[in-house]
């Protein structure tokens, strides 16, 4: 699988990152033997674990560092937040909002399991965020919306960086960096799960 990444020039930092989390403990026992094919996986729920590659492309656009507070929308089956967790280090932490209870507890067991103790997982409407927890260093959302949360964009530092993917039928997956304004670069287009909540579809 890594040597895969390579190929499509994933940074060195990433690859390594992802080469150090056992993916197979982040679907369900039943599809392990697909664990490190690059294409989406269910984990129930009607939801899906990413394709390595676009877990790859979103940790590389957000340039994470030792030390981050990362905000994750959508937990899933912990698998991404196991990736940040590794390039943030233990000095950092992960806080990852999940909405389905199904995949709050498969995720937080997944995690748990494989050793992860910077990553907290929430239970609760990841378009609102984490306004306790805010700042935030980076955030990623692992589920398209229908334009960037409000709420989100408050709890970003300045200086912070976010990947989300916009769009209901064509998306495409955007890095939104908090400057003296906020930027906005499309980077390619992609097919998420939607995000569902007060500020994302219903």
């Amino acid at each position: 699988m890594v040597d895969l990444l390579r190929r499509r020039g994933i940074s060195t930092e990433v690859l390594e990152a992802m080469n150090r989390v056992k993916r197979h403990l982040f679907v369900p026992p039943e599809l392990r033997d697909q664990a490190y094919g690059d294409y989406p996986l269910p984990i129930g729920g009607g939801q899906t674990i990413s394709a390595p590659h676009m877990v790859a492309m979103m940790c590389d656009y957000l340039k994470l560092e030792r030390g981050d507070k990362v905000l994750e929308i959508g937990a899933g089956s912990g698998y991404h937040a196991a990736v940040i967790a590794e390039l943030i280090g233990t000095e950092g932490r992960v806080y990852t909002v999940e909405r389905l209870p199904l995949l709050v507890d498969f995720s937080t067991r997944n995690l748990r399991d494989a050793g992860y103790k910077n990553v907290v997982v929430v239970s609760g409407d990841g378009t609102l965020g984490l306004p306790e927890h805010a700042p935030f260093d980076k955030i990623c959302v692992t589920c398209a919306a229908p334009s960037v949360p409000p709420p989100l964009l408050e709890q970003l530092k300045t200086g912070g960086r976010m990947v989300i993917p916009i769009g209901r039928y064509i998306q495409e997956l955007y890095l939104v960096e908090k400057k003296n304004g906020i930027e906005k670069q499309s980077k390619c287009e992609v097919a998420f799960v939607p995000l569902i909540g007060r500020f994302g579809f219903r």
